[in-house]
């Protein structure tokens, strides 16, 4: 019945239904970066998607447009349920006159203009479809041809000593002969030389007093620029200025007006009922001081210090004149904040579904506390519990319905400062925090272990620079006991040795740091880097301590409070670059390597198994599910159900590569290739071919390839890949390199959130 409806017939008289954009036809196109940009915001001016439009395409559609056949059923009904289901379910009709194509070849127009195609021009023509002359797709036809270019550029004279400021900065200017006429570029440069100003002490200048005069006729494509003040500029504009007296004004957490005052040193704060947080605290986030010159970049560093805080809802400077004399070269400075509220509860609710058939719900209750010391500081605490049983063959052919539970405890103190000496009373100017930290958690595992972990530690974070961020932990103490193991578990950790070391009862006392280059702020740069290592050392200080002891420092099994510690290095390091070939096309590489060292009073070199490496997954070697390859050419009994616990190592290499590209509106595609392994240090007899051979370390790479595709919702990337494998290193029975039994064994299918890297 609904295929039989037609779409149009409830239309207003002379009204035609819009079915997308046939085509954005581009003729003289100017194909350089400029000119592709300026594409790219014309296409987003005309997008405009249809009625039952694929992941907002504003030119592919679903086939069957539901939501119009119910409109046009339901469109006369006047029953409850028909009017419901109109409601619920009726898609209005998109019309031409809603997508307005006038006012948008208008809009592609002046852009054309505004980025220096002043010859180009835009146009439409309706395209009706030859079944319904009701419908019709719109035809899209720019014309750019070449660019205007600044033929020269000349500033003109300011008055006093902005004249001079100007001009001493003028290597910094954003306009530059051989350009293109940018409309962009000047709205930034008079903003550029607004922000010099204003940092320089001249609060009134604005960016609306500088303005262009630009001559087209001198020679043909050419622009002469001049950049001059504007008539009506004020005279306070072209006045420096200086900080007078200097207030905060502090709400109450309902936005209560002050009651009391008290003075600290030259700053005078306002407060409702009593004092939340300390004078000096607010006196290191004031980035300026009574007699100094008005500086704009101050201005904003006090309000991102008070807003790193944490305690405030907002916080906004206003600045007054001392006196009303003309002469008057003063501001005073009041700055108004409100409380926000102390306390923040969170409970959070998950099911998780996993490989093995363990399928289970979860849950997550905290609590955090604002400015529980009146420095900014914040204490949290944490209450997770899950459990899972399991829906498909039970281990050990049990019918148990309950298999799993963990449940675990943990509490966070966390200062926006640096706890390190010289740095408790320094103001930086990127985020900093100490976070100290302790936890405990039981976790069961049924058909196998009950173990206890406990732990904590301290972390200090701070930047650099814009693109260097730094975390140290100077020290993390943790602990895990295992307090029942099952024959199963038993019969596994009796097979190999080295698996049983790396799970027994220990401490781990470690240290660590981590550096990470991320110079993705710089919007300059079309082309990133990411590149993150971190080095981790467990239990040589303790070791060291028994050395003075007179214990050897290679002595195994030496003990802390009954029980040994773990003493290894380990080091690990990834980088990546993002290349950007072409508007919405990427080119994103990956490097990652890392090795665990155990030593000392680590038994047979043994490392703890959670600092091990492994491979494989949606965000590695995605033709292969995690813990699946390795390590070296190493392959667990394929009757094992457990074989993929031995699957860790000592080393780790992996390589990525991946290609990707808009397919149409906010669907992305991507084509990739990855490869990769992890080895041993040392021959295990347990897991034979494990170790690395270097004249194998070819062969030993897993190799895989496969296409995705990414939606972007803006807020999240919601992923699909699917991955083939190309070669194993481990023999299959299959010669050459592609050794693959089957297609299908080489499948692996992904759905994951945000991207691999």
């Amino acid at each position: 019945m609904l295929t039989s409806c037609s779409v149009t017939k409830n239309l207003p008289e002379e009204e035609i239904l819009y079915t997308g954009i046939k085509e954005v036809e581009v003729f003289e196109m100017d194909s350089t970066e400029a000119g592709e940009n300026t594409l790219a915001e014309i296409q987003a001016a005309l997008d405009f998607p249809p009625n039952n439009a694929l992941l907002g395409s504003s030119s592919v559609r679903l086939p069957f447009p539901f939501g119009l056949w119910m409109y046009n059923a339901l469109i006369n009904k006047k029953g409850k349920i028909g009017r419901w289901m109109f409601e619920k379910l009726a898609a209005k009709p998109v019309l031409i006159s809603n997508v307005n194509p006038d006012v948008r070849v208008k809009v592609a127009q002046n852009l054309l203009k505004e980025y220096g195609y002043f010859r180009g021009n835009a146009s439409y023509e309706l395209i009706p479809n030859p079944k319904d002359e009701k419908q019709a797709k719109i035809r899209y036809i720019i014309t750019m041809r070449a660019p205007y270019t600044y033929d020269s550029i000349r500033y003109m004279r300011l008055r006093h000593r902005t004249d001079t400021i100007v001009r001493s900065h003028q290597m910094a200017s954003l306009l530059h002969k051989g350009d293109n006429f940018n409309v962009v570029q000047l709205e930034a440069e008079r903003q550029r030389i607004s922000s010099l100003l204003r940092n320089n002490g001249y609060y009134y200048f604005r960016p609306e007093y500088i303005t262009y005069q630009a001559d087209t006729t001198r020679h043909p494509g050419k622009v002469a620029l001049r950049v001059t003040p504007s008539s009506g500029m004020p005279r306070e504009a072209l006045r420096s200025w200086k900080i007078g007296d200097i207030t905060v004004a502090l709400n109450g957490y309902n936005n209560e007006r002050p009651t009391d005052t008290l003075v600290y040193k030259d700053l005078k704060i306002a407060y409702e009922g009593k004092l939340r947080v300390r004078p000096a605290v607010l006196y290191r986030k004031l980035q300026f001081r009574t007699g100094d010159r008005y500086s704009f970049q101050k201005q904003q560093d006090t309000q991102t210090g008070l807003s790193r805080l944490g305690i405030f809802k907002y916080a906004e400077l206003q600045y007054t004149p001392n006196d009303t004399t003309r002469r008057c070269d003063t501001l005073d400075v009041r700055i108004n904040a409100a409380y926000d509220l102390p306390l923040d509860g969170e409970l959070e609710f998950n099911v998780t579904t996993k490989s093995n058939d363990q399928t289970g719900p979860g849950a997550i209750f905290s609590m955090t506390r604002r400015n529980i010391f009146g420095g900014g500081e914040t204490f949290g605490i944490q209450l997770k519990g899950s459990y899972e049983w399991q829906t498909g063959k039970r281990v050990g052919g049990t019918s148990s319905l309950m298999n799993s539970y963990e449940i675990g405890l943990s509490s966070t103190l966390t200062l926006p400062q640096l706890l390190f000496p010289g740095y408790l009373e320094r103001n930086l100017q990127y985020p900093s925090s100490t976070t100290f930290r302790i936890y405990a958690d039981q976790m069961n595992r049924a058909k196998f272990f009950k173990m206890l972990s406990f732990g904590g530690g301290a972390t200090l974070d701070f930047q650099s620079s814009a693109t260097s961020h730094h975390s140290v932990t100077p020290f993390k103490l943790a602990y895990n006991k295992l307090q029942h193991t099952t024959e199963t578990f038993d019969s596994i950790t009796n097979a190999n040795k080295a698996l049983y070391l790396s799970l027994k009862d220990q401490f781990v006392p470690s240290m660590s740091y981590t550096y990470t280059y991320d110079d993705s702020p710089i919007k300059e740069k079309k082309h990133h880097i990411w590149w993150q290592t971190s080095v981790t050392q467990s239990g040589n200080i303790l070791s060291g301590i028994y050395a003075l002891a007179g214990k050897s420092f290679k002595k195994e099994n030496k003990q802390l409070l009954g029980n040994v510690f773990s003493q290894f290095f380990k080091i690990s390091s990834e980088i990546r670059y993002n290349r950007e070939l072409a508007k919405g096309h990427n080119l994103v590489g990956r490097l990652s390597a890392g090795v665990i060292y155990g030593y000392g009073n680590a038994e047979n070199h043994t490392t703890p198994y959670n600092e091990q490496f492994y491979i494989g997954g949606a965000n590695s070697i995605r033709a292969f599910t995690i813990r699946s390859i390795g390590p070296g050419r190493f392959r667990p009994d394929p009757d094992n159900q457990y074989g993929y616990i031995d699957q860790t190592g000592d080393l780790k290499f992996e390589a990525n590569l991946e290609y990707r590209f808009p397919i149409f509106a906010d669907l992305y595609g991507a084509a990739f290739l990855d490869a990769g392994n992890i080895w041993l240090i040392h021959e295990d007899p347990n897991r034979p071919g494990g170790q690395l051979k270097w004249g194998n370390f070819l062969k030993d790479l897993a190799l895989g390839t496969g296409v995705g595709l990414r939606y972007d919702l803006q807020f999240i990337v919601v992923r699909v890949d699917c991955g083939i494998g190309l070669h194993v290193p481990y023999e299959t029975g299959k010669k050459g390199y592609y050794n693959i039994p089957k297609f299908k064994d080489g499948l692996g299918f992904h759905l994951a959130i945000g991207y691999p890297f």
